[in-house]
């Protein structure tokens, strides 16, 4: 996935889409937005960082459950299989992005399967189907014909926590780098629960 930043507005579609899609309980979230205030008034800017589950070319949380439920797909997507799952955290705890959480009803790990059920079906994600900017690109990157590759071929990218050498495949253009450090600006999401 490509997110184009230049034209994201902040808006929450991909987050609100997302839970609808998936029927994501409310105190949690697979996608939400950073947004950072920088400047002092009257010039002041704001940038956005859509969050998401990176699904990872080498994920460590793969790796690190014990019990298997963490799989990598042949396309790339990183899925938990709910009837493995048993709840542990480790793969919470071993996720640099802090983007996996425990459903609060199920029990079990879940995070951003890039909407699987509707790739599968020849869709995109329900987050990209959403962005009011047209912000989010989804797409095989080995196909150099598609428009994720053709982007990253043309403007320079960024991924999040690069040093961690997971190989995140969601890339960011435009990215502020004050918006990418962890420790600046606030998560906000559609609600406070998170």
């Amino acid at each position: 996935m490509v997110i184009d930043l230049r034209k994201c507005v902040g808006c929450h579609s991909c987050s609100v889409a997302c839970k609808a899609e998936n029927d994501v309980p409310p105190s949690v979230f697979r996608s939400w937005v950073k947004i950072i205030e920088k400047g002092k008034y009257p010039n002041v800017s704001r940038s956005f960082l859509p969050s998401l589950c990176n699904n990872c070319e080498s994920p460590i949380c793969v790796r690190n459950c014990p019990v298997g439920a963490s799989f990598k797909r042949e396309d790339g997507i990183v899925l938990v299989n709910p009837h493995r799952c048993i709840g542990c955290k480790y793969c919470i705890a071993s996720c640099p992005y802090d983007v996996r959480f425990i459903n609060p009803i199920r029990k079990i790990v879940q995070k951003c399967y890039f909407c699987h059920h509707l790739v599968d079906a020849g869709m995109q994600p329900a987050c990209v189907e959403t962005c009011i900017g047209r912000a989010r690109v989804f797409g095989d990157l080995n196909d150099p014909n598609s428009d994720v590759a053709q982007l990253v071929a043309k403007h320079p990218v960024t991924v999040l926590k690069q040093e961690m050498a997971t190989q995140p495949q969601v890339y960011y253009i435009g990215a502020d780098l004050d918006a990418m450090d962890p420790m600046k600006g606030r998560l906000e999401a559609v609600n406070s629960d998170r």
